[in-house]
């Protein structure tokens, strides 16, 4: 988490070219899949789950598969709406990634075709300017309500000690 996504950009470029994932929605998806960020989150919330619960699914008869399916998974429901959220508001908003992988309008994403309604030479259309930041926008908000109960949940019971 303390190194800057900047300096990981050449290698992830690097590695994307070499599987030829340029101009693809592999090459957008992928790299963004898992962070740091996310198993710290993750990692946190799972440790304030008692060691009790999990000697009790063994002593039903659980196996390790079962254990993480039938216990942890729905425990931790909370902590994985909040890092969706998170996830998603960063992907959404993301756009040196995509500016830097795409070469093709039909490829771009929203922020990035939102910065070509703004003229460099000062003739903007400021109103379709603010009617697309809307747009782009709206995605973001209307997940955040929909997942508003359990995003609240998981950041308050991550990092207590139950």
């Amino acid at each position: 988490m303390m190194i800057p996504s900047v300096v990981t950009l050449v290698p992830t470029f690097v590695l994307i070219k070499k599987l030829n994932w340029i101009n693809t929605y592999r090459g957008l998806i992928i790299p963004h899949m898992v962070s740091v960020f996310g198993i710290f989150l993750l990692r946190q919330f799972f440790l304030t789950i008692p060691k009790d619960y999990e000697d009790a699914a063994r002593i039903d008869g659980c196996g390790r598969l079962g254990i993480l399916w039938r216990m942890y998974i729905p425990l931790a429901k909370p902590a994985i709406a909040a890092l969706a959220i998170f996830s998603f508001y960063h992907v959404w908003n993301e756009f040196f990634w995509p500016l830097v992988i795409t070469s093709i309008d039909e490829m771009r994403t929203l922020p990035i075709g939102l910065r070509y309604f703004i003229d460099t030479e000062g003739g903007s259309d400021w109103e379709l300017v603010m009617a697309g930041g809307t747009m782009v926008v709206g995605p973001v908000l209307l997940a955040f309500f929909l997942l508003q109960r359990q995003f609240v949940r998981g950041i308050t019971m991550t990092g207590l000690k139950a």
